[in-house]
């Protein structure tokens, strides 16, 4: 049998079974509510590329790493799936950090895959790996439908249909779903008429009844964690539960909660011992504070009631505290506490909160004074997005804990968004890139996208850089020369110097400016607290390198925060 020839320039392209297989998922896609697909150029994928750029909002993304990221970036800055378009072998492969991340965020991708026929497995093809099951049980689902034949083409719409529902509604929460797409040649045609669109379909959301169990009681505290804006509570509402209760409110600034009258100092307070609560409630993602996860152990050791909150029933409990889970939607769990809750019979504990919080915060801003350093900075960044009407996405390690320990309370607090699943410095420029793509209004004024990154994390995600557009992100880079992290663990005192260096400090031989520079983007350089704030208002991606002390000098200064609090509290 003579092969099939893809038509030559100029010729008419005839209908293809795949391209009208392609164009009928990415229609389902579209109708179902999804807008933007990232996609990396290969040749195996073309039936679907072709279909996404004729129909959605399309990001070419040279690596498939860095795309998977900055798809993520979408998703987590919109609440809709955004698609992953690759071609087969390791380009796939390349996807499953992000994948991994998106699982343990609840964050909805649409991961496709193309991949050989059967007849070009196991015989030496290539780019041809067993790609079903990939990405195991970092998944809400996957399916691998075969070569695309007219005879299912009834099943088309079905398939796309489950692949979004399953990414946004799945029992467990939002997460990524993969679909292996296995196309022959000749990849290029014309879609046929597309199989009718399906009827209004039902979607599963998990139970809706709310018991909120015995009414919240006595001298307790609310702890907000982070999370997307699907499972973060209303602010309004965990303000009028811990007014009724008379409790403090400990706010994340990813919660969305930090607002006047809350806790922002929590890390450095609850360092300082005081009295324990006898209830907790957990919403929201655990706190990377080891200090306020010990004060929530302590507290039920000592006998509290400690209540964990979550959407899709995750454990969120790492200290194994908690002696109640509640798989219920946040808001409306809170709703039924409030119309349970008791009025507040310890008229003294909310005051002893207040007064403790304006002491740690008069201590904090005593001691950072006026000179530059990574809580200050973190500090500066957070108040200028929360003014501006900003998103701040946050790498992980330092930024992520100074952020929380130390971004002042704001009446409009500003959204924080980071790679918080996995909690690996891996992609952060490519999330923040998609996070400002998102935010591009081409009727309207751009928003802006600061992105708060350790010099490490930008530069282990700077392929992202690699042919960006019009995203409008301004990446602020406190320059300590290495892992600042690993300087507050053992590892610094029990190695010697160089060892500790050469395997955990890590100092960077490469320029974070100059690679800057070297991908097109405007750097400015700041040497002082008072350069920081002009530095931020951009409208181009920028990189902004600020001069921090040491690592050694950093720690020193965390520890002298810690000891002012202590001393302004006793």
């Amino acid at each position: 049998m003579a092969p099939i020839r893809a038509p030559r320039r100029g010729e008419p392209r005839r209908v293809s079974v795949q391209a009208t297989f392609a164009s009928t998922l990415v229609d389902e896609w579209a109708r179902q509510g999804v807008t933007d697909a990232v996609v990396c150029p290969g040749s195996r994928s073309t039936p679907l590329a072709v279909a996404l750029a004729r129909r959605l909002r399309s990001h070419v993304r040279l690596d498939e790493r860095s795309a998977a990221f900055y798809a993520l970036g979408l998703a987590m800055a919109t609440g809709r799936p955004t698609i992953v378009c690759v071609t087969s072998g390791t380009a796939a492969v390349e996807l499953h950090p992000a994948v991994v991340e998106a699982h343990h965020a609840c964050v909805p991708l649409i991961v496709c895959t193309a991949d050989r026929p059967p007849e070009l497995h196991g015989v030496g093809a290539p780019q041809t790996i067993d790609q079903v099951g990939l990405y195991t049980t970092s998944t809400r689902w996957t399916a691998t439908p075969g070569v695309p034949e007219q005879s299912q083409r009834a099943a088309w719409r079905p398939l796309a249909a489950r692949a979004f529902g399953a990414a946004l509604h799945a029992p467990g929460g939002p997460g990524p779903v993969h679909l292996n797409l296995e196309f022959r040649e000749p990849l290029i045609g014309e879609p046929g008429p597309l199989p009718p669109r399906l009827g209004p379909r039902a979607v599963t959301r998990g139970a809706t009844a709310v018991d909120v169990g015995e009414p919240l009681g006595g001298r307790g505290v609310i702890i907000c964690g982070g999370g997307l804006d699907a499972q973060s509570p209303d602010p309004s509402l965990v303000e009028a539960v811990a007014a009724r209760l008379g409790w403090p409110v400990f706010a994340d600034p990813r919660s969305g909660c930090r607002l006047p009258g809350t806790v922002a100092a929590a890390d450095a307070i609850v360092r300082t011992g005081p009295a324990l609560p006898e209830s907790v409630l957990l919403l929201g993602a655990p706190w990377l504070s080891k200090a306020v996860g010990t004060y929530v152990s302590d507290a039920a050791e000592a006998g509290a009631r400690v209540v964990v909150v979550d959407p899709w029933g995750r454990s969120h409990d790492p200290s194994h505290a908690a002696s109640e889970f509640h798989h219920a939607d946040v808001n409306a769990w809170l709703t039924a506490a409030l119309a349970s809750a008791p009025a507040d019979h310890h008229p003294e504990w909310l005051p002893l909160w207040r007064t403790l919080e304006d002491k740690a915060q008069a201590a904090i801003v005593d001691t950072l004074g006026a000179e530059l350093s990574e809580p200050a900075v973190a500090r500066a960044v957070y108040a200028y997005a929360a003014a501006g009407a900003g998103t701040l996405v946050v790498s992980a390690s330092m930024p992520m804990r100074d952020l929380e320990w130390f971004a002042p309370t704001h009446p409009t607090p500003a959204r924080v968004l980071a790679n918080r699943g996995a909690n690996g410095i891996d992609g952060v420029v490519s999330t923040a890139l998609g996070v400002a793509a998102s935010r591009m209004d081409p009727a309207g004024p751009r928003r802006p996208t600061i992105a708060l990154v350790g010099d490490l994390a930008f530069l282990h995600d700077v392929s992202g850089l690699v042919n960006i557009g019009g995203e409008s992100c301004t990446f602020v880079v406190p320059d300590n020369g290495g892992g600042g992290i690993f300087s507050f663990l053992p590892q610094a005192e029990a190695l010697d110097r160089d060892t500790f260096e050469r395997l955990f400090g890590t100092p960077p031989t490469s320029d974070v400016a100059a690679v800057a520079r070297g991908f097109g983007l405007a750097v400015r350089e700041v040497t002082t607290l008072e350069q920081l704030e002009p530095s931020l208002d951009g409208s181009a991606p920028a990189l902004v390198r600020v001069r921090v002390p040491g690592r050694a000098e950093n720690v020193a200064l965390h520890e002298a925060v810690n000891q002012a609090v202590r001393r302004a509290l006793t």
